[in-house]
């Protein structure tokens, strides 16, 4: 990571993630960690354009939309902009992105057929005919020799023929360009990325890639031949620039940002390292100054998707324990280059033991402690001791650099790992200088006092100025419990010692991070997440057992089933249930016949409509009225309650038809 003062500007960006449905934890693991990383350069001073967004085209979309019945572009408004979508997501996480693209944007799609037509001008786009392998929930074109048993090598489901009229991108000419980037440089990490680039993709040869699609319209048209729609990886790889200005005229900070960082999940690290620098060497546009593909999330062993239904709601988890503590969580637990497995028992164990039990029992044991002896103000007369303050005023003041290292190597995990080695030294601290015995002779141990309980104030400082990309609301907190003004809160005043006024004072605030009972809680996670399922799957239906008694044919056939229209239908006086209805038999009589179906219908509503009716049964009486036959309904229990359903038939049918 790039961290040269005379350089100030920082540009870092997530994969833009696809509407197909709501996104789950995995995709806010990736958006948390690039907005720590975006705090930390603004932590750092640095003038920062973080940006996110959605890459909406494609014939999944296009698909699901079909299935829904509704437009593709209101499909993905609603998982976008709708309640619970992707805006309201990042805003609960406290994600600050500066700027959100969305792949529907006016100025990007001007933009995609601008870059679509300066590749084709300089002879790098040719048209053709596309014969392959295509994976539709990944977007991809496949030979045959790259499938895996059959299918899609990245996501293992099945792929499609695909044979149509296409524009292809001269790939195979960049393959050595490419091949170099990625072994001399250190253009991608995770370093284990790039063995797997090149041995599985480069090597084997690159082939040209097909950029356009004619089976389907929700894409890019190529101006030039509307037919045509870019392919959707096409359209989203160039969000990165054109959210900057690039070949539009809505943003003018594409000299200004660009190159910048792409943080990426490692299923799309394939067109990160090898299609994307491809694309820019085209337009000889500058590189990216790195892709970090990291590490998924797994739940059971296997990878998140959404298309599997194997997901964790982030929006359950941050309602349950805080956003703070599962952005904290994201980043503490898992090294950010390798794949992770997530449970609710890792989640609340590490809230319990780092946040709990070392944090928020330094922060509340050390304001307790000032406000018992001092009033909550600390006297300005010191006694320090060499001997037993001197490891940790050193191990805080090692802190930041240490911290540094670990970030700018995109290793937040370690840099925790270093602030905590912090906290627990600090409570450690509290021990071995015990201020519950020094405060017993207050006249003689006063001074050595406030100077252990100010030394532990100023190594929490430095801590939650280090925490704060992490955990910005729950910093500025601990930050006011601990009476740390603004000054002091900086990326510099981390590397001093004493920032604090000398006669701080503190406020014994709410406590930060409450244990979390683990049994309580995981009851409550696993009744809330079965809720999200049943409303997920609709209602709980139950259905009459079918009867194991056997009729036989000739008595069947006595039953004789008609067609009815309702010409009129009233409610039964002193009667709760009943309706009369007054019917039409093809018989030219009218006939009555009363049916309890008054909860479930009102009857204005069925005047007109073509009923079914058994019409031979004997006439029974019911509140005094004779009702000849029965109209026929279906009755099921849907979430413990019967719901009846009057079968309706088409008016077309005369009243009258038998119905066999």
């Amino acid at each position: 990571m790039e961290n040269k003062l005379e350089n100030k500007r920082y540009y870092i960006t997530t994969p833009i993630y696809y509407p197909s449905d709501k996104l789950h934890i995995g995709h806010t693991y990736c958006t948390v960690a690039t907005d720590t990383l975006a705090r930390y350069k603004r932590l750092q001073g640095y003038e920062v354009m973080f940006l996110t967004g959605t890459d909406e085209h494609g014939q999944k979309i296009e698909d699901k939309a079909r299935e829904a019945g509704v437009t593709p572009k209101a499909f993905v408004d609603a998982i976008v902009e709708g309640p619970g979508g992707v805006l309201d997501l990042w805003k609960l996480m406290d994600i600050s992105n500066d700027r959100f693209i969305r792949t529907t944007d006016d100025y990007h799609v001007s933009s995609i057929q601008k870059i679509f037509r300066k590749m084709y001008d300089k002879g790098d786009i040719y048209k053709g005919t596309y014969k392959g392998k295509y994976c539709k929930p990944c977007e991809s074109f496949w030979t045959e020799s790259q499938l895996k048993d059959g299918c899609c090598p990245d996501c293992g489901r099945p792929v499609t023929d695909a044979e149509e009229e296409a524009y292809f991108f001269r790939l195979s000419k960049y393959a050595d360009r490419i091949q170099d980037l990625l072994e001399n440089t250190d253009f991608l990490e995770p370093r284990s990325r790039v063995n797997e680039m090149v041995n599985n993709f480069i090597k084997p040869g690159l082939e040209d890639l097909c950029v356009s699609r004619t089976s389907f319209d929700w894409g890019v048209p190529i101006d030039f031949d509307p037919k045509h729609v870019a392919y959707v990886w096409m359209d989203a790889l160039f969000n990165y620039v054109t959210a900057l200005g690039y070949c539009n005229d809505q943003y003018n900070d594409y000299e200004k940002f660009w190159p910048g960082v792409n943080i990426v999940g490692k299923e799309i690290v394939r067109f990160h390292s090898i299609i994307w620098p491809a694309f820019l060497m085209s337009l000889d546009m500058p590189l990216p100054k790195k892709v970090f593909g990291h590490g998924w999330l797994l739940l059971d062993g296997g990878k998140m998707s959404k298309s599997k239904g194997n997901v964790v709601d982030p929006y359950l988890l941050a309602e349950k324990f805080g956003v703070d503590a599962l952005r904290f969580f994201l980043m503490r637990t898992f090294p950010f280059g390798s794949d992770g497995s997530f449970s609710n028992e890792l989640l609340i164990q590490t809230i319990n033991t780092d946040l709990a039990n070392d944090l928020g029992n330094l922060v509340s044991r050390t304001t307790a402690m000032v406000g018992k002896y001092f009033g909550g103000t600390l006297p300005v007369q010191r006694c320090y001791e060499k001997d037993k303050d001197d490891e940790l005023v050193s191990l805080v003041l090692g802190l930041r650099d240490r911290y540094e290292d670990a970030m700018e190597h995109y290793a937040p995990h370690k840099a925790l790992e270093e602030v905590f080695k912090v906290i627990q030294r600090a409570n450690k601290y509290i021990d071995e200088n015990a201020p519950w015995t020094l405060a017993k002779d207050m006249e003689a141990n006063g001074p050595r006092l406030a100077s252990v309980l100010y030394h532990l104030l100023e190594a929490t400082r430095i801590c939650g100025i280090l925490l704060t990309p992490f955990m910005p609301r729950s910093m500025d907190k601990l930050f006011a419990q601990i009476g740390a003004e603004e000054n002091c809160r900086t990326w510099l005043s981390a590397k001093m010692w004493a920032a604090l006024d000398a006669d701080v004072s503190v406020t014994k605030g709410e406590n930060l991070f409450p244990r979390v009972d683990m049994d309580a809680a995981l009851k409550e996670l696993e009744e809330a997440a079965e809720a999200a399922r049943k409303a997920a799957a609709g209602p709980s239906i139950e259905l009459e057992p079918q009867l194991t008694e056997n009729v036989d044919f000739e008595t069947f056939c006595k039953s004789d089933f008609r067609a009815v229209k309702v010409k009129d239908c009233q409610p039964v006086k002193k009667s709760n249930k009943l309706l009369r209805f007054t019917l039409d038999d093809g018989t030219g009589t009218d006939r009555q016949i009363l049916s309890g179906i008054a909860k479930w219908y009102k009857p204005e509503d069925l005047i007109g409509k073509t009923l079914v009716a058994i019409v031979n049964l004997p006439p029974r009486k019911m509140m005094g009225l004779d009702s000849c036959g029965m109209l026929i309904s279906a009755v099921h229990q849907e979430d413990g309650e019967e719901k009846l359903h009057l079968i309706i038939v088409d008016d077309a049918i005369p009243a009258g038809a038998k119905l066999c």
